[in-house]
Formats: structure tokens, C-alpha cells, sequence
């Protein structure tokens, strides 16, 4: 039978389990994260690898696993995978976009709110039995309705967090690499360069991909730049913002506060955002509902199936690849 290796035993749903009968299916099943030997060993003889994001799928595990037909990511991103070297072995590389997209932008918001509002102090306050009584400066935060959100990035994401904006009565602004006109049409949104997006945001959200000229694109002289009753959310990838100086940025006031789910050099965190009140942090779960992590459990294993049934998968990144395999 076919082979089929999987990263993780933590794939939510039955779509694993539901094609077992027609492939060989070896699934990772530790707790930890398997080492690149792990991965080799146990991909070694696989036709098909499901990989989550926090494995690195480099140049030498794919070298080492001769007989693979395809790389099937569980997430949308694939920074995690040597695309370049797969593509040249002939090998699909696959991801599970769009599923995601509602779920993730749903997080933007409860971030939003969760340091505008000041949401983590409060319930932290009321735990440690320190809610003594109501008063006019208690947890002061931010109100979220009638302001400027900015979005940096109008894709599926930024498009999605946009459309959430109009129940608030919210100005939004973007900056993109190009326009998105039908963003514009649906949602209002208007397109301005990014000194405008840094100066005229209330909020501004993190929805790029990380890209050459995206990588630590928001350092010190950008949050200098900001409204300093500003907040910054992040729902992207970590590298895009420098932590360090996002960190300094609070210290000195440049900005208000700060909602991240993903980290500079994840799952490490600057240490002086651990200790911030304003700051709120959550540990990359963007995607992590339950229904949406089932669809991306379907989608990874149906672009496996596709693939070794002698199919194009649906998902594919890497659409060069069929020139080789041709």
C-alpha cells in the first residue's frame, strides 16, 4: 500500500483515520515535536508527508525521502518548507488556505478588544480576588467603535477583518502591494501609502505574508510614527514585526498597546513583552476553532489523496512543479 506519514497525532477530526483502509498511514505518535530524524525515518519510504507549520521540512529531509509525491502542510503558510528544493525534485507542495480565513480574522477582533478593553487586567483581577469595587479610573481602556482601523495587508485576511468593521462604525484604511478593488467595493476601505496607514491608524492590523519586503517591516522608526494611544495586532507572521523594538515602542509610550499571536522567533517571546499590562499574547492559535482545524485536517488529507491518485492537488503552492513532472 501506498504510504502516507504524518507529523502529528493531533490532526482534530476523522479524516486521518478515513483513508487508512486505502493507504498505509504511520502517524507521529509522541507528544513532542519529531526531530528531523524522526521525520527521515519515518518519511523515508512515504509517497505522502502531512506536515504541520512547526516542522521544518529542509533540503535534507526531503533529500533523505526519495520516493515522496507530495508535501501536504496543515496551514496556510509554508515558510516551513523548502518549496525551492521540492519543486525541483518534482514534488507537490500543498497548504490549506481560505478555510482559515473567517476563524482568523475572527482573532484580529478578540485581540482588538482584548487590549483596547483591557480584557486579560480585568479578568486577572477578578481571579486573584483583588475586584474590591466599581470605580470612575478602574482599568481604563480604549473604546474600539468610531476609529480608524488600519490594515496593513488586504488580502483574504485583511479583506475579512475589514467586513467586520462596518457593525462598529470604523473608517478603514489599507495598505497593500497593490489595490484591492473589490475590497474597496464591499467594504469601503480606502487605499493609502503606508507613512498614512502608520500615522492616521487607531488600530492596525497585521495581515501580509512574510515576504523579503516584509520581514521586520515595523521597527522603532515605524512605531515612532504611530498615534501614540495606538494598538498593534498582529495575526500574521512574528518576523514582520522586530519584538525588541516593539517591546521599547510600549516602554516609551509610542504606541498604547500591543495583541500578538505570533512571534519573531517563535515560540520565543522578548522577554519584556511577558511582563507588559498592555500587551496581550496568545500562543499562534489564529486557525484554533474547532471547526475550522476539522476543514484543515479534510483539506490536507484530500490533497494527499488527489495526488496519489495521479491527480493535480487543489491546494498546490508550487504550481511550477508540473512543468517538471511533465
Amino acid at each position: 500500500m501506498k504510504k502516507v506519514f504524518v507529523t502529528s497525532n493531533e490532526l482534530p477530526g476523522t479524516a486521518v483515520d478515513d483513508i487508512k483502509g486505502n493507504f498505509d498511514v504511520e502517524i507521529f505518535d509522541q507528544e513532542d515535536l519529531p526531530t528531523k530524524s524522526e521525520i527521515i525515518d519515518g518519511a523515508k519510504d512515504a509517497l505522502a508527508l502531512i506536515s504541520t507549520v512547526s516542522n521544518h521540512i529542509d533540503k535534507e529531509i526531503i533529500a533523505n525521502c526519495p520516493d515522496l509525491m507530495i508535501i501536504a502542510n496543515y496551514g496556510v503558510g509554508f515558510e516551513n518548507i523548502d518549496v525551492s528544493y521540492a519543486t525541483k525534485e518534482g514534488i507537490f507542495v500543498t497548504n490549506t488556505p481560505d478555510v482559515l480565513t473567517e476563524t482568523t480574522a475572527d482573532l484580529a477582533w478578540a485581540l482588538m478588544f482584548a487590549v483596547a478593553r483591557r480584557v486579560v487586567e480585568g479578568d486577572k483581577v477578578v481571579r486573584q480576588g483583588k475586584f474590591k469595587r466599581w470605580g470612575p479610573n478602574f482599568l481604563l481602556g480604549l473604546d474600539v467603535h468610531r476609529k480608524i482601523l488600519g490594515i496593513y495587508g488586504m488580502g483574504r485576511i485583511g479583506s475579512a477583518v475589514a467586513r467586520r468593521s462596518k457593525g462598529f462604525g470604523m473608517r478603514v484604511i489599507y495598505h497593500s502591494r497593490s489595490r484591492n478593488l473589490h475590497a474597496e467595493e464591499e467594504t469601503g476601505c480606502i487605499f493609502v501609502d503606508f507613512n498614512n496607514l502608520l500615522s492616521e491608524s487607531d488600530f492596525l492590523v497585521i495581515t501580509v505574508p512574510l515576504t523579503d519586503t516584509t520581514i521586520g517591516r515595523f521597527g522603532l522608526g515605524e512605531f515612532k510614527s504611530m498615534k501614540n494611544d495606538s494598538i498593534l495586532v498582529n495575526i500574521s507572521r512574528g518576523p514582520i514585526v522586530k519584538e525588541k523594538e516593539l517591546a521599547e515602542a510600549l516602554e516609551k509610550g509610542f504606541i498604547w498597546g500591543a495583541g500578538l499571536d505570533v512571534y519573531e522567533k517563535e515560540p520565543e517571546v522578548e522577554k519584556r513583552l511577558l511582563n507588559m499590562k498592555n500587551v496581550v499574547l496568545l500562543p499562534h492559535v489564529g486557525s484554533a476553532s474547532l471547526e475550522t482545524r476539522v476543514k484543515m485536517s479534510e483539506m490536507a488529507v484530500a490533497n494527499v489523496v488527489s495526488a496519489l491518485n495521479g491527480e493535480t492537488p487543489k491546494n498546490l503552492v508550487n504550481p511550477e512543479v508540473l512543468k517538471r513532472r511533465d
